[in-house]
This record gives C-alpha cells, structure tokens and sequence, in this order.
C-alpha cells in the first residue's frame, strides 16, 4: 500500500495509532484469525475487539469474511496489507519529466485466457461468463474490468520518447487482484509482468476482493463477484524492478529496450506457478481506482 501525505490517508494514520491494532497485524500476519481468537490472543472481549476490527477494515489494512464455525457464522480477519511506504512530498519528483501514457483495460492487442473468465464495461457484461471468445468481441474496447484464471493479456503503446531525452525510470500503475470463483479475500495468485518480452517479476496477490463494493463499480454489478483490487506500482529503473518500493528482480531499463519506438506489456497467471488463482484488472469506472494502465516514463533532457 502506497500512501501520500495527505488527508485522505488519515484513516491508516489513525488505524495504527494503536498498541493493540498493532499486535493485531502481527497476529494476522501469521494467519487469519476470527475476532473470539483475536480478542482471546489479546485478553479483550469481543466487542471491544469488534471496534478495533473495524478501524483496521475501514482503512483497508485487513479484510474480512463471514465463515462457518461450530458455533455459528464467524466473521474472519485476513491481512490485506503487504508492505506500507509513505510517499512525502518531493519538489524534486515534482519537478521531474516525463511522458504518460494511459492504457484502457480493453485495449489489448493479445490474449490467451482459460475460465473462469469474462469482462464488461461500465454498462454491462460483455456476452458471457467464461467464455473465452468473447474477449475478441468488438465491445471488447469498452471494456472496463476483465478477468481470467489462466492465460495472458498483452498491449502495446507509443513510446514518445525523443532522442534529446535520456529515461531513467518507468513507473506501471494498475488496480489488480486474483481470480476466484465469486469472491476469496484468502486466494493467492501469482501475477507475472513482462515488458518487450523480457520478464520483470511476479507479485502474489493476497486475494480477490468483495468484501465490500469497490468505491467506483456501477451500481447494477453483482456484488458476490470481483468488487476492487489493489493499487500497485511497478517500477523500472536503473539499479533494477520495484513493486511498491520492493525489488524484485535485477531487470533494469537497459535490459528491456526502453527506446523502442512501441513496448509490448504483458501480464499473466502462469499454469506452472505455485499460486494458479487468476487475475482480475480493474479500470476507470470499477474499483477504488479511477484510472486504467498508467504508464509514466521520467527523463531528463540532454544539454548541448
């Protein structure tokens, strides 16, 4: 998770401004507990634990799902959080150049996907569920959300670039999630990134999320399917690839022909990875998020 020095970022601050909050997230780190388990870890009743449960859950640091259990329906707390960075204010970063692109989620110009499946605009499902051929449908373009459990989406853009401009990082910002059957705050998946055919890394998702509706998704989506995703960052600069401030591989802007005229990004859920649960992208008008695939290349200009 990514936060900026803002107001909007309140809700964390204050979720962690707390000694029992904080054990709460060492707890769920290990596994996920219901609230009895948590309140008997900590020595609180149930309904304080209920109050703490709920600071963490609205600021999007845990989740939660309602399970059964020998006594009933339980409700149960999954970390939802990786990795917090704050992001300060730079007048440097400010300051820096660059060139954006935007990729809407429909525009793709390969793809290879296994069920289950789908994708639908802001409007409506575009032909059916799990049916692989209707991803070349020509709605397709519209598309806003697509999901699939195996397989690959691939697209190309423009690369502006000129030669008085010397790149030294390209920053890839999406909304994502698994792939489960309805929702499973508890499905990892593992995500592989490519660009210009070159592998930058994977990222395990945590889930596929609808314990509660995405800030953004239209009022006539289902709410037992896929309902937001995470907001991750994926940087490649010179010393190697970032997600959210994390490497996690060596592949820098050298290795993937960064000046070529048009890049080919791909990302895809591999048959042979350990954690085979799918993909779901979030575009603007579904989610949290209100943006497509944002692509930011930052240069600075050679000087005569």
């Amino acid at each position: 998770m990514n936060l900026h020095l803002s107001e909007q970022s309140l809700p964390v601050f204050e979720a962690l401004a707390s000694k029992v909050r904080i054990k709460m997230v060492h707890l769920l780190a290990e596994k996920p507990l219901n609230v009895k388990e948590l309140a008997q870890s900590l020595d609180l009743s149930s309904a304080i634990m209920t109050m703490h449960v709920k600071k963490l859950e609205k600021a999007g640091i845990i989740t939660t799902e309602m399970v059964r259990g020998k006594a009933g329906a339980q409700k149960r707390c999954i970390l939802r959080v990786e990795k917090l960075e704050v992001i300060f204010p730079s007048k440097e970063r400010e300051q820096k150049k660059f060139h954006e692109t935007e990729v809407s989620v429909g525009h793709y110009t390969d793809i290879q996907v296994e069920p289950t499946c789908g994708l639908a605009t802001t409007e409506k499902i575009i032909g059916e569920f799990d049916e692989p051929r209707y991803f070349l449908h020509s709605e397709r373009m519209n598309a806003k959300i697509l999901w699939f459990g195996k397989g690959h989406v691939e697209y190309k853009l423009p690369n502006f670039l000129l030669k008085n401009q010397d790149p030294n990082e390209l920053e890839i910002s999406l909304e994502l999630s698994s792939e489960a059957p309805f929702t499973n705050s508890n499905w990892p998946s593992d995500i592989y990134f490519y660009l210009n055919g070159v592998l930058l890394g994977k990222w395990t998702s945590p889930g596929d999320f609808g314990d509660s509706r995405g800030k953004l998704t239209p009022a006539w989506w289902p709410s037992d399917v896929n309902q937001y995703g995470l907001l991750k960052r994926l940087r490649v600069a010179a010393e190697g690839t970032y997600m959210d401030g994390m490497k996690i591989s060596e592949v820098s802007l050298g290795d993937v022909d960064i000046r070529e005229k048009q890049w080919d990004f791909r990302i895809a859920v591999q048959e042979d990875s350990e954690n085979v649960g799918g993909v779901t992208l979030f575009g603007a008008g579904f989610g949290n998020y209100n943006q497509d695939i944002l692509f930011r290349l930052y240069y600075d200009e050679k000087r005569d």
